[in-house]
Parts: C-alpha cells; sequence; structure tokens
C-alpha cells in the first residue's frame, strides 16, 4: 500500500465538528461508481493542510489501496497546473513501472481510472484553486476519497458528490489551547494580558500561533510583556497582513546565517530544496547550513518535508520581500549563480552515470567551494540512484532552466538542458520538457552558441513531435538543419551534425516516410564511420536497420541489424541498447521464417526489460512471443505468455 502522509508532528486543537462531518460522510457514502469529496477551504494559515491530513491519517485503515497525497502548489507554473502531468505523478504509485505513462491527456485519464476501477484510494489535493484541477483526478470508485483543500469554495466540483468545511480561525479559547500545547511555559500563568494581546495578534490563524510559541521557547527568560512591546512595535509600523507581520517578527530573531539563508530562498528555484541544495545557496558550507536550516525550521519559516525542505509560496513571496530590503543585490546574484551551477554539476554527474558517455556540449561544471557533492553511490547501484535523483529534483531542474535564463544565465540555462533529455526519454511531462526547451533555445540563442542552439531545437522537436505538434517539431528541425552550415569540420562538429540527421530521420519515419528515415540514418551513419564514433556507427546502423525492414528490404536490414547487436552486446557493452537491437533483429527473422533464431532473441530481450524493471517492454515482448508461439502451432505457451502481458497492463491501467 502506497501511503504519502507525514507523520503527525503537532497537537490538533478543535475542528470537532468538520472532523465528526467528514468523517461520517466517508462512513454513509454508499456510491458505487463515484467517490466522495470533502473540500476544506479556509484563509492562509487557517489550518486546511493540518486537519486534511488529521482526516488521512485517522481514515487510512479504511483504505487499503493507498493514501496519496498532491500539492499543486509544487506542480503549478505561471499559475496554470497541467493536468496530463499531475496525472502522470498519480499514475506513478498506483502503477507498477513508472516507464508506462500513456501520452495524451485523454489516454492518461482513461488510465487513471482503470487503475482506480474498485479500488479503495485517498487522494489528498491541496492548494486547489479551481475545481476544474480536481475533477480529472477524482478516481473511478465508490470506495475512494478524495479530500482537497483551497483558500475559497470551489463551486465547479461535482453537485452532490461530497461535504463543504469552510475552516475560521480558532477562538480564543482553542488558541489558547494550542498555544499551551505547543508551549510549556509558566509565563502563560504568570502574565495573562500579554497572553490575551498575544492570541490578538495571532487573530486565531494556527500558523501564527505556532510562529509565535517558537518565539516564546525561544526566549525563556524575557517576559512576554516585554517580548510583545517589541512584537506590536514592528507589526503596527510594518503595517502588513497578519501572519506577514508575525513571519516578519520571527525573521528578525533569526541568526545572521539563518537570516541570510531566507533572504536567499527566494533567489532558489522554485521547489522544495535539499540540505546539500541550501549549503550551495548559503556558500558557508554544509554545517552552517544545517544550523540555518534547523533554526528557520525552528522560527516556522522552513516546512520539513521528508529529506527536503519545502518553502510555501506565501513564505517565499515574503522572503523575497526581505531580500529586497535587507539584501545587497550582488550577493542575491551569486547565490542566485551558485544555486543554479550546483544543480547543473549535480545533472550533469547523474547524466553522466546514467547514460554514458554522449555528445554533450555543456562545459562539465567543477566542484563548487563549500556545497557538497550528491552521493550517487558505487557500482550499478549508482545508474538507479542518479535516474532516481533526476526524477526527485526536476522541479527544481526544470524550475533552474528558467531562473537562469531570466537572471541572464544563458550558458547555465541550456547547459541544463541537456541532462533534462535523460529524464524526458524516462518521463514523458511534456508541458515542463517542452517548455524547458524552448527556454533552452532562447538562451543559446540569446549567447550566440551555434552548436548549442542547434542541439537544442532538435531536442525541443522531438518533445513536440511525441506530443503531436508534429509541424512545429518540424520547422525546429528546418531551423536546426540550416544552422549546421555554420558548423565547422571537426569531430565533434560532425557529429552534431550527423545527430541533426539523425533527429530528421526520426521525424520523417513518425509521418510514414521510411524511405526519407534511410536516407538520413544513411547519411548520419557514414559520419559516425568517418570520424572513428563506434557508439554513434552501430546506433545508426540499427536505426537504418529497422527503417529498411519497415520498407521490406529485409536480406538487408536482418544483415545490419546483426551488426549493431552484436557491437553493442560486445565491444560496447551497451546492454539496452542490446536488447533493443535484438528485438529488432528477432522481428526480421520472424518475418523471414526463422523462428528459433527469433525466439532466442525475443528471450534475450524480456529478461533484460526485467532487469531493468521495465514493464511496457515486458509486455511488449511477452506480446510477441505469444504470436510467434502461435505461428510455431504452440497454443499453450501463446496462450501464457498473452495472459502475463495482459496482467501488466491491467496493473498499470493500460488497454490490451
Amino acid at each position: 500500500m502506497t501511503y504519502q502522509i507525514p507523520p503527525e508532528t503537532v497537537d490538533f486543537i478543535d475542528r470537532d465538528e468538520e472532523r465528526a462531518r467528514a468523517l461520517r460522510a466517508v462512513a454513509e457514502w454508499d456510491e458505487p461508481s463515484r467517490p466522495l469529496w470533502i473540500a476544506l477551504s479556509g484563509l492562509g494559515g487557517v489550518g486546511k493542510t493540518e486537519l486534511g491530513l488529521h482526516l488521512a491519517r485517522r481514515l487510512r485503515d479504511r483504505f487499503a489501496d493507498g493514501v496519496l497525497y498532491l500539492d499543486l502548489d509544487e506542480l503549478r507554473r505561471d499559475g496554470v497546473v497541467d493536468v496530463l502531468d499531475v496525472l502522470g505523478d498519480l499514475l506513478g504509485p498506483l502503477s507498477d513501472g513508472s516507464d508506462w505513462l500513456n501520452l495524451s491527456l485523454g489516454a492518461r485519464r482513461r488510465q487513471y481510472w482503470r487503475l482506480t476501477e474498485g479500488k479503495r484510494l485517498l487522494v489528498f489535493v491541496d492548494n486547489v484553486r479551481y475545481g476544474s484541477e480536481v475533477q480529472p483526478l477524482l478516481p473511478a470508485s465508490g470506495g475512494s476519497t478524495v479530500i482537497v483543500a483551497s483558500q475559497g469554495p470551489l463551486y465547479d466540483l461535482p453537485d452532490g458528490g461530497g461535504v463543504e468545511l469552510r475552516l475560521g480561525p480558532l477562538d480564543d479559547a482553542h488558541a489558547l489551547r494550542l498555544l499551551r500545547s505547543v508551549v510549556d511555559d509558566p509565563r502563560l500563568d504568570a502574565e495573562p494580558e500579554a497572553v490575551a494581546r498575544l492570541l490578538r495578534l495571532c487573530s486565531g490563524l494556527p500558523v501564527a500561533l505556532h510562529v509565535a510559541a517558537r518565539l516564546v521557547r525561544k526566549h525563556r527568560r524575557r517576559p512576554l510583556a516585554r517580548l510583545l512591546t517589541t512584537f506590536t512595535a514592528e507589526l503596527e509600523e510594518r503595517g502588513l497582513p497578519m501572519v506577514d507581520q508575525v513571519w516578519d517578527a520571527a525573521y528578525r530573531d533569526l541568526g545572521p546565517e539563518a537570516a541570510l539563508l531566507y533572504r536567499f530562498l527566494g533567489a532558489a528555484p522554485d521547489a522544495p530544496l535539499s540540505p546539500a541544495a541550501a549549503a550551495a545557496l548559503l556558500g558557508r558550507g554544509a554545517e552552517a547550513a544545517e544550523d540555518a536550516i534547523e533554526e528557520l525550521e525552528t522560527a516556522g519559516l522552513l516546512e520539513p518535508r521528508g529529506d527536503h525542505k519545502r518553502v510555501p509560496g506565501p513564505l517565499r513571496a515574503h522572503a523575497r520581500r526581505r531580500a529586497r530590503h535587507d539584501a545587497d543585490e550582488d550577493q542575491l546574484a551569486q547565490a542566485r549563480r551558485r544555486i543554479v551551477r550546483w544543480y547543473l554539476r549535480q545533472a550533469q554527474r547523474a547524466d553522466l552515470i546514467a547514460a554514458g558517455s554522449r555528445l554533450t556540449l555543456g562545459e562539465p561544471v567543477p566542484a563548487l567551494p563549500d556545497a557538497p557533492d550528491v552521493d550517487f553511490g558505487p557500482g550499478d547501484a549508482a545508474k538507479t540512484r542518479a535516474l532516481r535523483w533526476l526524477e526527485e529534483e526536476r522541479h527544481a531542474l526544470y524550475a533552474g532552466v528558467r531562473l537562469a535564463h531570466e537572471h541572464g544565465l544563458d550558458a547555465e540555462a541550456w547547459a541544463l538542458c541537456e541532462p533534462l533529455w535523460t529524464h524526458f526519454l524516462d518521463h514523458k511531462r511534456y508541458v515542463d520538457t517542452v517548455d524547458a526547451f524552448r527556454t533552452g533555445v532562447a538562451a543559446a540563442q540569446r549567447a550566440g552558441h551555434v552548436p548549442a542552439l542547434i542541439r537544442m531545437r532538435c531536442q525541443l522537436a522531438r518533445a513536440l513531435w511525441e506530443r503531436g505538434d508534429v509541424s512545429e517539431a518540424g520547422e525546429e528541425m528546418t531551423r536546426a538543419g540550416t544552422a549546421t552550415a555554420a558548423l565547422g569540420d571537426s569531430a565533434p562538429e560532425r557529429k552534431l551534425a550527423a545527430s541533426v540527421r539523425e533527429f530528421t530521420g526520426s521525424l520523417r519515419s513518425v509521418g510514414g516516410d521510411w524511405a526519407g528515415a534511410a536516407e538520413e540514418f544513411e547519411a548520419a551513419r557514414q559520419v559516425h564511420l568517418a570520424i572513428g564514433n563506434r557508439y554513434g556507427a552501430a546506433l545508426q546502423t540499427y536505426r537504418l536497420g529497422e527503417a529498411l525492414a519497415e520498407l521490406g528490404e529485409l536480406d538487408r536490414a536482418a544483415e545490419l541489424l546483426a551488426t549493431a547487436h552484436e557491437a553493442m552486446a560486445g565491444e560496447l557493452g551497451r546492454p539496452r541498447m542490446a536488447a533493443r537491437t535484438g528485438f529488432a533483429l528477432a522481428g526480421v527473422l520472424r518475418r523471414r521464417g526463422r523462428l528459433d533464431a527469433a525466439r532466442v532473441l525475443y528471450e534475450e530481450s524480456l529478461a533484460a526489460a526485467r532487469a531493468r524493471g521495465s514493464s511496457y517492454d515486458e509486455a511488449r515482448v511477452l506480446d510477441t512471443l505469444g504470436a510467434l508461439a502461435e505461428e510455431a502451432g504452440e497454443e499453450e505457451a501463446a496462450a501464457e505468455h498473452r495472459e502475463l502481458a495482459h496482467a501488466i497492463r491491467r496493473r498499470n491501467g493500460v488497454d490490451g
């Protein structure tokens, strides 16, 4: 069972009526085919998230198929959430293989419905702005419940499908109970007038009460009246909304390192921050960063989220205001450059481990002083860890491309798109990818770096044609092809030109022009042979073999694919490509009637897919083995292979 709710960390006060209504709604819900929704709304800081988490913890035993959590603010860009990508985040824990995501929104929604039909799931969707953001995320099961948290009411949720709970500020009695639950301090009894003033200042908002409680705990020897005199004077002077004023007071009480890190938070990519990334941002070493993080958490100015620290939107905006008021612009620029280059270095390292040596144009970033590198571990496990890191840090990496370009760090912006290519090949998040690669094109163009501009256009074209924008992809490839005339005759430049021919061939194959594709692959192959690039030559040999097979030239296709397969499985040591070339060769051998030879290659491909954990490739090979067995008259084996493939698809919510 997938469970994505953090452990309870604070005492929960009041909301008895809201809790009772929510629990009663779950117990009484009896619709067989549509889920219950529970909508929590209220002002920022009023405790919607905490109530939603509290309900999820209390209800977990009712939902045996999983308890999932989504914060839409982490997925929002320019105020908009792309449903395609949100569904991708939900489908990962629901299926047994993250490599299998349908590409279009309609297909992905149907996949989600198939995976959730008949299940008992609890899904908590936080920081929702519109009901239309939630509707596509509703499971296809009456046994499921969706908790939704938003600042305002969501009028476009399905009629008659749930219960709306509007949360107001705590009354004084409950606010005092909450304060006492987190502060065990005799001053709360000794100074009742100061406590009453403190409660008025916090206005019944739990977030403000927690920040105030931390201040009281920190200043154990200071009378509350004295503490509140300073506190109140600052609030009145600033004239900001209440929660912002409380955060100002907490900020003023920080030590110099923590205050500096807080000001820098607004200069970082808008994503959860790891301790190592915080060290890079601060620039004072890992220990100083750890101490600053601890102080910020104690002050209520940083939210823990597993190994990372989250900076909610209002806090990030507050940090930016403090930076504008208190920080030196040169300091901010240096912090921004440090964090962008740190992410770029780690992404380059992960890319090299995961994908091996390949054509890249960005200069490797050297180690940054006082900023530790990510430890990807030793041996074969390093590749898995590197790929996982790219996925875990994707929000920071995509945001880093935009941040770098916005602040003139163009070399870093387009260079960061290169490792994001490796991530894209396994994770089809087209909105983020297309946006990042468009930014990479703009950055390379502004920097006047022709090779990078060519590379970025090719990457953008692939993402575009995969999501169906074939015409625009063709325009990008035309521009990339034209720009190759400016390249020189060095081996790297010739290799880049050959890459453009390969991308062009792939685009032509998408349109069914296999003759044109074969021409491009052959041209690219000859370049790689001429410059002695053995992997590039083997790859284009494989591509050409596939194209010729589509054209019916089976003898020549078999010869080329056998050559490519031998190279990938042998001297080049590329097991993933060996599996792909073997699968393609088996298809040609099968068409030529060599069923036994084809079977051996298919079984090798099946073993490789299982070793990689690729359920998509595993099902594809099982389908083919089933067809092969049927051709050989082995009906029992054919049925067994097909049932295994069908079971994989069912687990991943895919038709077939």
